[in-house]
């Protein structure tokens, strides 16, 4: 049978047959690899911007505004029309920051090595005692995620040019003195004004509201009345700090625990070093000459400092003489470790040392001698940390069991308590948003209001909230969301209907005295009906506080008044009174001259320029944004 296929497949229509079949998974190959699905959020004259680089600005703006305004942000990030727009604005920074790097490039606008490294040296976050560390520089931009220095030095450049960019404009803005006397004189201004306010209030009685007005109102604002869906849960919580209150620490406990981690307490040998290095560069021999002969002028007593600064290709070290700071062993290179600690004496210098970076001479300059700290300095933070980590061993054995046995029992928190030695608690009404702490974390509410805990009605799975606390929940009971009725609302409906049309009789009321007192009448009486009067104020300020800030607001907006004209007008109060202003003189402020208001004026004038060339960009450019959704790893 086998042969009988074999001799088959020879023949000439399954050769076609293959063919075909090799061609289409040839054609698939090929377009597996050239057809790449496009992810970027936006595309900014053919530079696209990418998911990633979206996810990560998102982030770091919401962690920005969730540290400046707490638990408002949690409540604010409810709304998905709120998220909506903090997204769109979140790529309009990033389109933004394209258009200037774009632009940056067209001007030819650079950040030299040289100015990179003298703006690195001199950043205070890179400084101890005020001078610069390599080892502190590599250990903070590390921990900000630039695992390579040339990622924070690229990084760095192309701030260095926005910035560059920006100060260039902000620095060319300049505001005149006759434009500082006319700002301060507009401040200074102040204004003679009579208002009379007609109150609302009065009107009330008057006004009537039909069933109908008011099931209108209720359609139309369904939104306003409804009642969010609530749970309320029971749970257990793990706390460590609670669980360290009863841990006892014995002194056998902590001499046995300092003699276990006596490393630990111990500082080894460090030396400070200077070097200097010679790469390799194209011609490892040429480099190994070059060495030997500095070698060579130090044996000759010249000076390893000035040699360093002239001769070392290691420039940050070399402009202070070759200073590497202290060392611990095992911080460099194999070799070059060897050869430091093998020097006998402060002064001393060795030979060449070949490492992987080139070739070094080595000088040492200062010991500090391995040194343990007595177990009686540590006594009190040695039994703080033992409690702390017993209290962490028992946290996370009964984190365990607590995930074991509440999977094991789902229908009910009892037992899980019972394994853990934990009380089963019952938290208050919670909603999606604005709960108190630890409801109010993002992992307790999502698990809150999961299927598991809703629909199943089983226990939730172990919620880790932090290193120090996890919770259980079980469902105690829900109330689904739903619109207030009718019945329940109709009063609230009834009074705000009620208010809304004695404001708006104000209103009439107010625009039609508005219209008698500029055909020239005299609205003294008629004010008397509407239970006002005008009450006149001198001299009043922009800020003005003896008045209501809708009065001086509008106020100062007004027209001048001429001997043909009056400025006049009405505006809203807070509470829906009607306010009717005039105002009858205008008086110049004093143009005084103030460096803070001058360096006010001139910053608004920077801001608005920026704005203004980066609007400009925008005009020419060929933008092409995408829907942003709500990146998935915010839960």
């Amino acid at each position: 049978m086998l042969e009988s296929i074999r001799e088959s497949s020879q023949g000439t229509i399954a050769k076609v047959i293959l063919g075909f079949i090799i061609l289409t998974f040839a054609v698939a190959g090929i377009g597996s690899y050239t057809n790449t699905v496009d992810t970027s959020v936006a595309e900014v004259n053919g530079e696209k911007i990418s998911q990633s680089a979206f996810d990560k600005a998102y982030q770091a703006q919401r962690n920005r505004m969730a540290q400046q305004f707490g638990q408002m942000f949690d409540t604010l990030s409810a709304d998905s029309n709120y998220m909506a727009n903090f997204r769109n604005g979140v790529l309009d920074n990033l389109i933004n920051e394209k258009l200037i790097d774009q632009s940056t490039n067209d001007l030819a606008i650079r950040i030299s090595d040289q100015r990179l490294k003298k703006t690195i040296r001199e950043m205070p976050e890179f400084q101890v005692d005020g001078v610069f560390d390599n080892n502190r520089y590599l250990a903070i931009i590390n921990q900000a995620g630039f695992f390579q220095s040339s990622d924070f030095r690229d990084y760095l450049r192309v701030e260095m040019s926005r910035r560059q960019l920006s100060q260039a404009l902000v620095v060319s803005e300049f505001n005149l003195p006759y434009q500082e006397k006319m700002l301060s004189s507009l401040q200074n201004q102040k204004r003679d004004i009579r208002y009379a306010v007609i109150g609302a209030e009065q009107f009330k009685a008057d006004m009537s509201v039909t069933d109908e007005e008011i099931n209108s109102f209720y359609q139309e604002n369904q939104v306003r009345f409804e009642n969010q869906e609530q749970v309320k849960v029971d749970y257990i919580a793990l706390d460590v700090n609670e669980l360290a209150k009863d841990i006892q620490v014995s002194d056998e406990d902590i001499a046995s625990y300092y003699q276990d981690n006596i490393d630990n307490y111990r500082t080894v040998e460090q030396r400070r070093l200077a070097h200097i290095l010679v790469e390799f560069g194209d011609d490892e021999a040429a480099a190994e000459s070059k060495a030997e002969a500095v070698l060579a002028r130090i044996k000759q007593g010249e000076d390893f400092a000035e040699l360093a600064k002239t001769q070392s290709d290691d420039t940050f070290s070399g402009e202070n003489g070759g200073d590497l700071d202290w060392i611990e062993p095992g911080v460099m290179d194999e070799e070059f470790d060897k050869s430091a600690f093998a020097l006998a004496e402060i002064g001393t210098v060795s030979e060449i040392v070949k490492t992987s970076f080139g070739y070094h001479i080595i000088k040492l300059t200062d010991v500090k001698p391995e040194k343990t700290t007595p177990l009686d300095e540590l006594r009190d933070d040695l039994r703080v940390q033992i409690s702390s980590e017993k209290a962490q061993d028992k946290f996370f054995e009964l984190q365990q069991e607590l995930a074991t046995v509440s999977f094991e029992f789902p229908d009910s928190l009892d037992d899980a308590a019972g394994a853990v030695d934990a009380q089963v608690q019952s938290s208050a009404w919670l909603k999606r948003a604005g709960n108190a702490a630890p409801f109010n974390d993002a992992k307790v509410i999502n698990a809150a209001f999961s299927e598991l805990v809703l629909n199943d009605n089983v226990n939730s799975d172990v919620i880790e909230i932090g290193d120090d606390l996890v919770m259980v929940l079980r469902l105690n009971e829900y109330k689904e969301a739903n619109v207030k009725p009718l019945s329940e609302v109709q009063a609230q409906i009834e009074t705000e209907l009620v208010a809304k049309k004695a404001a708006e009789k104000a209103k009439t009321v107010a625009d039609e005295l508005i219209a008698e007192l500029k055909s020239g009448k005299d609205i003294t009486a008629a004010l008397a009906e509407v239970n006002s009067a005008f009450e006149v104020k001198a001299d009043i300020s922009r800020s003005n506080g003896g008045i209501d800030g809708s009065i001086s607001r509008e106020a100062f907006v007004l027209a001048h008044p001429t001997a043909d004209t009056l400025s006049v007008a009405t505006t809203a109060l807070a509470n829906g009174d009607q306010a009717l202003i005039e105002v009858q003189a205008v008086k110049p402020g004093d143009a005084e001259e103030s460096e803070s208001q001058r360096q006010q004026q001139t910053s608004q004038l920077a801001q608005s320029a920026y704005k203004s060339y980066v609007d400009s960009l925008k005009v020419d450019a060929k933008i092409t944004r995408r829907a942003v959704a709500e990146p998935t790893s915010i839960l």
